[in-house]
Parts: C-alpha cells; sequence; structure tokens
C-alpha cells in the first residue's frame, strides 16, 4: 500500500460502497425501478424486470436504456426511484472519523441522482465532508463505465490521475479510472453482476471494509 502514501484525489462510488451493501437499500431502489416501468410501458412486473436486466446489461443503467429506447424524463425516473426508506441506515463513526482524516479532495461519483447522495451520505453522517458530487446529471445521463464521465469528471474536477483513487462496487466500473492511471479498489460483495471482472488486472485492491482501509492508508502518511 506504499503507492498510497502519496494520493490526493479520492473518489467514492455512493451506493454499496459508502455503506454496506448488506443493507439492502439498494434493493428497494431496484424494485421501485421495475414499478416505474411496468407503470410507464403498461407491462407486468415480471416483464418489467426483464425489461429493466436487460437494459442494466446493454446500457450500464436502466435508465440509460429507458431514455434511449423509450425517452422518458429522467427527472421523474431519478425522483421516484431515489424516494426509498433510509431511516434504518446507522451513522457510521469509524468511516467518518477516516474520512475526515483524508488529506485532498473528495468527490462521490455516482450513476444516481445527487438527491439520493445526499440522503445517504446525510443518514450515516458523513455528508459535510465532501468537496464534490458527479452525479448522473453531470454526466450528461451517460453512465459509468462508459470513458466520457470519467474525463469529463478529471477536467472539471481537476484531478491528476496518477494521484487519484477511485472506490466502487462493481467492478467493470473501475476500468476507465485504471485507464486513466487512477488507482482502484473494488469493494467486496456477492452480487454476481458487480463481482463480474474482479479478478481483472484493473483493479489494484480489494477491501470489503471501507473504513478499514481507509485506516490504513491513513496510517501510512
Amino acid at each position: 500500500m506504499k503507492d498510497l502514501k502519496d494520493i490526493k484525489f479520492w473518489l467514492f462510488d455512493l451506493d454499496n460502497t459508502l455503506y454496506d451493501g448488506a443493507t439492502k437499500v439498494f434493493d428497494q431502489v431496484d424494485k421501485k425501478m421495475s414499478k416505474f416501468i411496468s407503470k410507464k410501458l403498461n407491462v407486468g412486473i415480471e416483464e418489467a424486470r426483464k425489461i429493466q436486466k436487460n437494459y442494466f446489461q446493454e446500457y450500464n443503467t436502466t435508465l440509460n436504456g429507458m431514455i434511449k429506447n423509450h425517452k422518458i424524463d429522467a427527472d421523474e425516473f431519478l425522483e421516484f426511484v431515489h424516494d426509498v426508506d433510509l431511516s434504518f441506515l446507522d451513522k457510521d463513526k469509524d468511516l467518518e472519523d477516516e474520512i475526515k482524516k483524508l488529506d485532498g479532495k473528495k468527490i462521490i461519483f455516482t450513476n444516481g441522482s445527487r438527491a439520493h447522495a445526499l440522503n445517504v451520505t446525510k443518514r450515516i453522517g458523513i455528508d459535510k465532508l465532501f468537496d464534490g458530487i458527479f452525479d448522473i446529471r453531470d454526466c450528461e445521463f451517460i453512465p459509468k463505465p462508459s470513458k466520457e464521465p470519467y474525463k469529463k469528471l478529471v477536467e472539471n474536477y481537476k484531478i491528476e490521475p496518477q494521484y487519484c483513487i477511485f472506490f466502487e462496487d462493481i467492478a467493470r466500473n473501475l476500468k476507465p479510472a485504471y485507464e486513466l492511471g487512477m488507482k482502484t479498489v473494488w469493494i467486496k460483495n456477492d452480487e454476481p453482476w458487480a463481482a463480474k471482472y474482479s479478478d481483472s488486472e484493473f483493479i489494484n485492491y480489494k477491501t470489503d471494509n471501507l473504513a478499514k482501509f481507509l485506516k490504513e492508508i491513513n496510517e501510512l502518511r
């Protein structure tokens, strides 16, 4: 980990990264996507779910598929699917302490919405610790792992990729970051779609405990 002591740009995915995927917050979002598709396309939930998963595979996000194929209102979709119960998410004091100690710019990079990122980070007590949120609107609805949003993010925040590290639970989303020269950390999980490519050369590190991993970096500095 000695190669991490000079890091000064810290990029974090949001869902299942800044909070434990075992909380199943994203399961609620997932179900709401199916409901939205069912209502918009006038199909049953089973059919809506198939469409949802196909779009996720083909277009990297369900939203991207819905925009391209059905010209839906992206804002309406984002507001609906992120209107979820977060009351069971607890403050994460360990994570708060370690993020506070990180020296440099700290940015959330999410395929979700800014409002959802703020709601989640407020619940876990880390909302005041970031220098920015780069959400799907900032990406002009082009999601990770397309290269465009990564390049736009780098330009927007004047990031020097060789001094940047990116934390993400979906392994394939780390590839463009690695290709730009960033260090990459996969947040380990058992979801087949998230774990695919997790043994690839574009993953520098793996962890199942973000706070502990950040603590190790902080102790190097």
